[in-house]
C-alpha cells in the first residue's frame, strides 16, 4: 500500500497505528470543549482522533490534555543568540512545534548565504522553520549593512519547501510612497504571503499599506492600533519578546471572536528569558491568568497562525493533519510533559539524531579600532537630540537635553542619566563611527558594547567613561562579536557570538549562563533596565519611532531622515 493508503487503513482501524496516544483528553479548538479520545498517528500525520484505536506503539496519556503544537508566527531565531539547532533543542520541547523566521538579522551580515544556512537548517531540526525571505536588507538607507538584497537577489532563494513568502515589510515609507525597489519586491510575492512591519500606522496610509498585499503584522502596542488593523483586514499578532511586550496591553482584544484572526509571537526573545519564564508557552500562561479565555488563547497559539500564514496542514488535533502535538497537565498551567513534531517524539536521542551543519559567516567582525577621541561628540549648539527609552519597548521617545560643550566635547553626565552612545560600522565597508545621547540605562560607569544591533549589526556601545567604551568596542573584534561589560578598564563579563557576531556556538545552558552573569555585570555599571543588550539592539533601528542612531548619525524616524 502507499503511504496514503495505509494511512485511510490505519484512520479506519483496519491496521493498528504507528502510535497512538491512549487515555487522554482533545482540546477541540471548533467548540472549545475536551473530549476523552485516542490520537491515533501514522508517519508524519495524524491518521484518527476520539475513537479508540490500537498502535503498534501505545502511550498512556491517561489525566493529560492534548493540543495542538505551537506555532511562533514571527521571530528572528539569531536573537536567541544560539544557532538553529540549539534554538530547536531549546524552544520544542515547550511545544513550539512551528517557527515562523525571517533570518534578516544574518542576512544584513552576509546576505543570501544567510538565507541559505536557515533554509538549509530547516531540512535538518526536529520543529519545522518557515523561512521568509528578507524583505528590507538594510532596512533602510540610512544605515551599512555587510549587504544589499534587490528583488533579483530574492529570486535566487525562492521556492525553497520551508518558503512561504516575504518577511514583514519594515519600510513602510517605501510601500506607502511607491518606492520603485519596494514595489519590485512586492509585485515578486504578490500572490505569496507578505508580513507586515507598521508601528503606530494608521488612516490613509494604513490603507495604502495593507493595499499593497501585506496581511500580517506584529508591531501594534495599543488596543485602538491593534483593532484599527484587524478592523482593516490585517491579522494582528501579539508580540512578546525580551524587549517587545505588547502582551498586557493587547490582551483585552483577544477573545472568542476575535482570536480567530490573532496570533501570538515572540520576534526577539533570548536563552535567559526562555529559561526563567519559557516561550509562547509563557504568553499562553499569561495570557489564561489575565482573564482570556483557553479557546481563544489555544487558537491565537496554533490554529489561527496556520491560517494566517496559509498551513493548512497543521493547527488541530485532527485526521490528515500533521503530528504536532503538545501532551500538557492542564489549560492554564500549559507544562509540556511530551510532544511530538511530525510525528517525532521530542527527546534527546531525537535531538542527537539530527544532522547538524557547520557554522557560517566567522571572522565577520571587521571594525576600525577606536581610540578614546573615537567617542567625541562635539556640535555648536547646546541644544541635543537624545534618545529617550521606554524599556520593555523598542518605540522611543525624542528628548531634546541641553548638554554643555566643554572643550569642544559634550560630555556623558551619569547624574542625568546622559550616556553616550556610539556606532561603529563594522562590516569592512567605511569605518564610520557616529555618536550620540541616550537616556535611560542608569549608568553611572563604565560601558557595554554589542554586535547585535538591529538591523545592520555594526558594533554599538553605550557608556559614561571613554576609555572603558574603548575597551569594550575593541573587544568585539577579538571575540568575534558578542556582548561585553567594561569597568575601570577590566572585562567583566562577556558572551562571544562567533557566527555573524550574533550567535554562539556553545550549547543554550552555557548561553543563559553568561547572559545570567552579563546582567549582574551590567547592574554593577548602574545599569537598571531589565534587558539592557537587546534595548541597546534596538536604539539602532532607524524603522522604529521616534529618535534612533545608525553609523551615519541619529535619526529622526518620523521624517525618515537623518539629522544634520
Amino acid at each position: 500500500m502507499s503511504d496514503l493508503e495505509i494511512r485511510i487503513a490505519q484512520a479506519r482501524g483496519d491496521i493498528p497505528a504507528d502510535i497512538v496516544l491512549k487515555g487522554g483528553r482533545i482540546f477541540d479548538l471548533m467548540t472549545g470543549e475536551l473530549i476523552h479520545g485516542d490520537v491515533a498517528m501514522c508517519g508524519d500525520r495524524i491518521a484518527g482522533v476520539f475513537d479508540s484505536y490500537t498502535g503498534v506503539r501505545e502511550i498512556d496519556v491517561t489525566g493529560k490534555i492534548l493540543v495542538p503544537g505551537f506555532i511562533d508566527t514571527h521571530l528572528h531565531i539569531e536573537s536567541s543568540l544560539v544557532t538553529p539547532f540549539e534554538f530547536d533543542r531549546c524552544v520544542t520541547p515547550r511545544g513550539v512545534t512551528t517557527a515562523i523566521c525571517d533570518p534578516h538579522e544574518i542576512a544584513n551580515v552576509i546576505g543570501l548565504d544567510g538565507i541559505r544556512y536557515f533554509q538549509a537548517a530547516s531540512e535538518r531540526t526536529l520543529m519545522d522553520i518557515r523561512v521568509q525571505l528578507s524583505s528590507c536588507v538594510p532596512s533602510t538607507h540610512m544605515e551599512t549593512a555587510g549587504a544589499t538584497l534587490l528583488a533579483g537577489d530574492l529570486q535566487q532563494v525562492m521556492g525553497h519547501p520551508s518558503a512561504i513568502g516575504l518577511a514583514e515589510f519594515m519600510n513602510y515609507p517605501g510601500v506607502i510612497h511607491r518606492d520603485s525597489e519596494a514595489m519590485k519586491k512586492l509585485r515578486l510575492f504578490e500572490d505569496a504571503h507578505i508580513d507586515g512591519h507598521c508601528p503606530q500606522l494608521s488612516g490613509h496610509d494604513l490603507n495604502a499599506y495593507i493595499a499593497a498585499g501585506i496581511r500580517t503584522e506584529h508591531e501594534a502596542t495599543t488596543v485602538e492600533e491593534a483593532r484599527e488593523k484587524l478592523r482593516k483586514g490585517m491579522r494582528v499578532l501579539i508580540r512578546e519578546g525580551s524587549v517587545s511586550k505588547d502582551l498586557h496591553a493587547l490582551h483585552p482584544l483577544l477573545t472568542d471572536l476575535t482570536s480567530a484572526y490573532m496570533c501570538l509571537c515572540t520576534d526577539d526573545r533570548n536563552p535567559l528569558d526562555i529559561a526563567e519564564s519559557g516561550h509562547l508557552d509563557h504568553m499562553i500562561r499569561t495570557l489564561i491568568a489575565l482573564g482570556c479565555s483557553p479557546l481563544a488563547v489555544y487558537r491565537a497559539a496554533t490554529l489561527s497562525g496556520a491560517e494566517a500564514f496559509g498551513l493548512k496542514d497543521r493547527g488541530m488535533i485532527a485526521p490528515s493533519k500533521r503530528a504536532d502535538i503538545v501532551v500538557l497537565d492542564s489549560l492554564e498551567g500549559c507544562n509540556a510533559s511530551m510532544v511530538f513534531a511530525g510525528g517525532v517524539e521530542v527527546t534527546d536521542a531525537a535531538f542527537a539524531a539530527r544532522d547538524i551543519l557547520p557554522p557560517v559567516a566567522r571572522n565577520s567582525v571587521q571594525a576600525p579600532r577606536v581610540v578614546a577621541e573615537s567617542f567625541r561628540s562635539g556640535g555648536n549648539r547646546e541644544q541635543t537630540d537624545v534618545i529617550g527609552i521606554l524599556e520593555g519597548k523598542i518605540i522611543t521617545e525624542h528628548l531634546i537635553e541641553t548638554i554643555p560643550i566643554v572643550d569642544g566635547d559634550k560630555r556623558p553626565d551619569p547624574v542625568r542619566d546622559l550616556t553616550r552612545i556610539t556606532v561603529i560600522e563594522r562590516h569592512g565597508k567605511n569605518g564610520n563611527i557616529a555618536s550620540g545621547f541616550v537616556k535611560g540605562f542608569g549608568m553611572t560607569a563604565g560601558a557595554i558594547a554589542s554586535t547585535v544591533c538591529h538591523d545592520h549589526h555594526n558594533i554599538a556601545c553605550v557608556g559614561v567613561d571613554y576609555a572603558d567604551m574603548v575597551i569594550a568596542a575593541n573587544r568585539m573584534s577579538e571575540i568575534e562579536g558578542g556582548f561585553v561589560v567594561v569597568s575601570d578598564g577590566k572585562v567583566l563579563a562577556e558572551l562571544a557570538l562567533p557566527v555573524a557576531g550574533l550567535m554562539s556556538l556553545e550549547p543554550f545552558e552555557t548561553v543563559h549562563a553568561q547572559l545570567v552573569d552579563l546582567r549582574a555585570a551590567a547592574r554593577t555599571l548602574g545599569v537598571t533596565l531589565e534587558e539592557p543588550f537587546l534595548q541597546l539592539a534596538f536604539l539602532a533601528l532607524p524603522v522604529i519611532p521616534a529618535l534612533k542612531i545608525t553609523d551615519r548619525g541619529m535619526v529622526d524616524v518620523r521624517k525618515f531622515e537623518i539629522i544634520s
